[in-house]
């Protein structure tokens, strides 16, 4: 491999026991904590990943502007959708979200997220960093 640097492939990067020590900031109500531990810096197709923390408390409703997959790590979630990524009212039953489900929503969707417990998920979103 030369030397240059434009030839360099980016170190991977790596946060030790992030599910415990990382504490995503507030986004909403005062439950509903979110934060990108790693994003891309790629122009074209950027993607951010972290954790999403809910606490028992208000309804979050979230309007995806981009694609997200999400897994449920730790605790309880109860997730529906109320709009398809067409925007059109969809009848979803509720899911009973528990450890190690995983989801994928996409652009346009309008989703509803509530807990009984609280509950811990990772995301993985096609957007900028800190654009949710």
């Amino acid at each position: 491999m030369s030397s240059n640097s434009k030839d360099a492939v980016p170190l991977f990067s790596y946060l030790a026991n992030a599910q415990a020590e990382f504490k995503p900031p507030l986004i909403a109500n005062d439950n509903a904590f979110l934060g990108d531990v790693f994003s891309s810096d790629d122009p074209t197709s950027p993607i951010s990943a972290g954790f999403y923390h809910l606490k028992p408390g208000p309804e979050l409703i979230y309007t995806y502007t981009y694609d997200e997959m999400k897994i449920l790590l730790e605790g309880d979630m109860q997730i529906s959708q109320l709009k398809d990524a067409k925007g059109e009212d969809v009848v979803k039953e509720e899911v009973d979200a528990k450890k190690g489900d995983t989801f994928y929503f996409p652009k346009g969707a309008v989703v509803r997220f509530r807990t009984r417990e609280g509950g811990v998920a990772w995301f993985c979103g096609q957007r900028k960093a800190d654009g949710a």
